[in-house]
């Protein structure tokens, strides 16, 4: 099951030569209706991808018929001629459909800094409107991978409708949103204003809790486009469940495939005075490169998480802080608990339960671990 498993939706993904290796590297969504209603999340750096540019114009009026994706290069700080690429390519979705321009969000994904071959571009869309069929969603997913290992994709059933996804991202992960690429369908009959609540609060408590190496991309979108094709008009709650569940499927797939990773973390913060409270503290383990490290070796060293504990604004009182690995309380009340020698870091899914003692709200923060893999992969990654 795949992003065009709701109605209303083909897709394809092509090899068009961006990458070196040859592989698919192009992908083309299309919303066939009869609705068009889409909302979009982009990523808060400050320094955006000419893609980013645009598509925060296009989802200007909460309205997109397609979505054209490109790998093997981002399209970040490529001067005019890389704007000029983006909305070519635009130009060539539109024309192809008989929309206008402004209508088709454009997502690239890569190296910074790097030209891209507009012939070869505009070939693979050419191709990629030959391949477009409302089974290529497998194929669109495939596309869009950079250093992923494997595709991601997830969907929902809900009343009489669908809610599917796609994602890529492995590395450079953080919020907002984390180094990722996500195309969301649905064959739900909502409007622009629903589908944008419904995404923001899902990205709120998935893809802006994803913090695998605390650095933020230049291209990060999430769009979210709903066809109506199902005649289906949801209830607001369900709706917008299903779309935080694709999400979260989505994130973690995200986390299982972080670079070189060893380990899936959460970090569950709970007793807080506050939900940003307890965000904040989350955080700061998960950007912890010696917490990080110690998940790696396998070491329970909860010292490194009272010390990231304390870099924070939160309420709390360090006499009274709880700590637990896997159920594992190791700290209690600020200081030694049970012996370090009961918790087991073998698995890949690690849980660190931290308690303020401040309040009643908590929040979950997923991270990494800090491998040699990670740090070859990011040492060469341009070369």
């Amino acid at each position: 099951m795949t992003i065009t498993a709701p109605k209303g939706f083909r897709a394809a993904g092509v090899t068009a030569g961006l990458k070196p290796s040859g592989k698919p590297d192009v992908a083309l969504v299309v919303n066939d209706g009869p609705g068009d209603a889409a909302a979009a999340v982009f990523t808060t750096n400050r320094c955006k991808a000419n893609p980013v540019l645009w598509s925060e114009q296009v989802m200007a009026d909460r309205r997109a018929k397609a979505v054209v994706l490109n790998s093997g290069g981002a399209n970040c700080y490529t001067g005019p001629q890389g704007f000029q690429n983006t909305h070519a390519s635009a130009e060539q979705v539109a024309e192809g459909l008989g929309i206008g321009p402004i209508d088709v969000v454009v997502c690239s994904t890569g190296l910074i800094g790097d030209q891209l071959d507009a012939e070869k571009l505009s070939t693979g869309i050419a191709a990629a409107f030959t391949e477009l069929s409302d089974d290529g969603g497998a194929a669109a997913a495939e596309a869009i991978m950079t250093t992923d290992t494997r595709s991601k994709q997830a969907v929902r059933e809900g009343s009489g409708y669908r809610v599917a996804g796609m994602a890529k991202g492995a590395g450079m992960l953080a919020p907002a949103l984390a180094t990722m690429l996500v195309v969301l369908t649905t064959d739900a009959d909502v409007d622009g204003s629903t589908a944008d609540r419904a995404l923001r609060e899902a990205t709120r408590v998935t893809f802006d809790r994803l913090d695998s190496d605390g650095c933020m991309s230049t291209n990060d979108t999430v769009l979210l486009m709903c066809s109506a094709a199902s005649g289906v008009r949801p209830d607001d709650a369900e709706f917008f469940e299903l779309v935080r569940q694709v999400c979260h499927d989505l994130a973690m797939q995200l986390l299982a495939d972080a670079e070189g990773a060893e380990h899936e973390i959460a970090i569950e913060v709970v007793g807080a005075a506050s939900e940003s409270d307890a965000v904040e503290v989350g955080r700061a383990i998960a950007r912890s490169n010696l917490f990080k490290c110690a998940v790696y070796g396998k070491d329970p060293n909860w010292g490194r998480i009272l010390a990231s504990v304390g870099t924070t604004g939160a309420a709390f009182e360090p006499d009274e802080l709880d700590v637990a690995f896997n159920g594992v309380w190791v700290c209690r009340g600020g200081g030694p608990g049970e012996p370090r020698d009961k918790v087991d870091l073998t698995d890949r899914a690690v849980t660190v339960t931290v308690d303020l003692k401040a309040g009643t709200d908590s929040a979950t923060v997923w991270t990494n671990d800090l491998t040699h893999a990670y740090v070859h992969e990011n040492s060469a990654y341009s070369t």
